[in-house]
């Protein structure tokens, strides 16, 4: 297992998808049931690479660069195939591998129309390998093109399988996106070019900062800050995500929520600060603010939504608000949380939307106050969206609960350099958007699970409890939910010790 234990086990777990996606294309588009079993095969076999690589992951130095490979790429811009992976890229590595692949079992019965299952397992698949790619690059050109990656297929599967606004909702996906990816870029490359060592080599970027002067720093974070804030994405650059979730087919939404949005958040914590330290201090107020505005604005918006997906779309725009702001905090506390709470938003909202994604097959509609009553109808079902629903309000002792307690716990004393009056403020407005959460999210399930039955759908045609078949692709994460909520060092036992290394650059 040496070649495993030198970088070429993540490598594996990384293109084994995007293999797959080739062999796809080989197949006879009217072999459905191969096209599906080939699909799956090689996302299960990544996830099985990925569990082996975190078997093999030393935890008692979750801090340090492990199981890494460092490559020859291209030579002629100093540009390396650099993959690892520490505690703060292992929980995401494995996420990203574990979602993928549920989402590839509950598309066997949940093809939308039109039924191409062949051109969608193959973006799904090419969708993971861009998404597991950014949690384990550490050069930042390598990083770049994982990064742009993941913006086609989800393009392509928002603009041919989602709903009738899908032309609109993917361009603007598309548009949105590669404007902040155009911004990153050119912060890249003025980091690149400043050092003098000239390299992309995040670890040795790293080592090297802080790098130039206090107005460069600056103006390379401004360009880091717009291409992860919009993939995040934060208060004001949000609006494309409630059109891209509400159009998106059920698993473009999944992944979407439980791992794209990450990347950008994961941004922040593995290059914008470690890199650029001094200028992570001047803009963790501005982006304590957006996060809680974030926070506060989705929770408002959630309560006016009459759409369930759309509702569980402005949400993601109040949980990304609670890691950002943990991220702003600059403390152990706070980014410790904001990592959990990027792991829990992937494992709770990730079910969300596949319940959403279930609820309009079985009712043909996600309009919240034309259903009613679906715990006497459908009870596991009713009784599944219960369960992750007060996950999401951050009910202790289920997943959602640690992130936000621990971002507010870094705001009552931030990093050194930050003003503790104003985070105190920006504490108090977090726990306001707590409780407006617990408020939506209550009122939503007392409109939909409870009451009698519609009259339109009180003789239950067409309308079924939870399939087998979906129990075997939500069962991982009703499972994970309960657990890192009742043993939360499940993932703060692998972060903690990297971040305390990231907050080395801090001092």
């Amino acid at each position: 297992m040496e070649w495993f234990d030198n970088g070429w086990g993540i490598s594996l777990a990384t293109f084994l998808p995007i293999i797959g996606t080739i062999v796809l294309l080989f197949l006879p588009n009217t072999q459905e049931r191969l096209l599906k079993a080939t699909g799956t095969l090689f996302a299960l076999a990544a996830l099985v690479v990925g569990v082996v690589v975190a078997a093999r992951f030393d935890y008692g130095a979750s801090g340090e660069i492990q199981l890494g490979v460092d490559a020859t790429w291209i030579p002629q811009i100093d540009a390396r195939y650099i993959v690892g992976v520490d505690g703060i890229s292992l929980p995401l590595f494995v996420l990203s591998l574990l979602v993928s692949f549920l989402c590839m079992i509950y598309l066997w019965w949940h093809v939308p129309e039109p039924g191409k299952p062949k051109a969608l397992l193959a973006l799904v698949l090419l969708l993971e390998t861009g998404m597991t790619g950014s949690f384990v690059a550490l050069d930042l050109i390598l990083f770049f093109v994982f990064w742009e990656l993941v913006l086609v297929p989800m393009y392509f599967m928002i603009g041919v399988w989602g709903g009738p606004r899908r032309e609109y909702a993917s361009v603007k996906f598309f548009l949105y996106t590669l404007f902040g990816s155009i911004f990153m870029l050119l912060g890249f490359l003025a980091i690149y070019f400043k050092t003098g060592a000239e390299t992309f080599d995040m670890i040795a970027l790293r080592e090297a900062a802080p790098i130039g002067s206090t107005l460069f720093q600056n103006l390379a974070f401004l360009g880091l800050f717009l291409g992860f804030a919009i993939k995040v994405p934060m208060w004001p650059f949000h609006t494309w995500l409630p059109d891209a979730h509400t159009e998106a087919p059920t698993v473009g939404s999944v992944l979407l929520a439980a791992i794209m949005l990450k990347m950008g958040t994961y941004g922040f914590i593995r290059i914008a600060l470690p890199i650029l330290p001094d200028a992570a201090v001047a803009y963790a107020p501005i982006i304590g603010i957006l996060a809680v505005i974030a926070i506060i604005y989705g929770a408002l918006c959630c309560m006016a939504q009459s759409d369930l997906k759309r509702l569980i779309a402005f949400s993601s725009v109040g949980h990304m608000g609670f890691v950002m702001l943990g991220i702003a905090t600059l403390t152990d506390e706070g980014i410790n949380g904001a990592i959990f709470g990027m792991v829990a938003h992937g494992l709770i909202t990730g079910m969300l939307f596949f319940l959403a994604g279930s609820v309009h097959e079985r009712y043909h509609t996600r309009d919240i106050a034309a259903l009613g009553g679906m715990l006497k109808q459908i009870p596991r079902f009713g009784s599944l969206l219960t369960y992750t629903a007060i996950a999401s309000l951050g009910l202790p002792g289920l997943a959602g609960f640690w992130g936000e307690v621990l971002a507010l716990l870094g705001s009552y004393q931030p990093g050194a350099g930050l003003d503790p009056v104003l985070f105190r403020i920006l504490m108090v407005g977090g726990g306001i958007g707590t409780i407006l959460t617990a408020a939506y999210f209550l009122w939503t399930l007392q409109r939909v699970n409870m009451g009698a039955v519609p009259e339109k759908f009180a003789d239950g045609r067409g309308i079924f409890d939870v399939r087998p078949l979906e129990w075997y692709a939500w069962a991982p994460l009703l499972f994970l939910i309960l657990a890192a909520g009742l043993y939360p060092k499940l993932i703060l036992g692998v972060t903690d010790d990297a971040v305390n290394v990231l907050l080395g650059a801090f001092g």
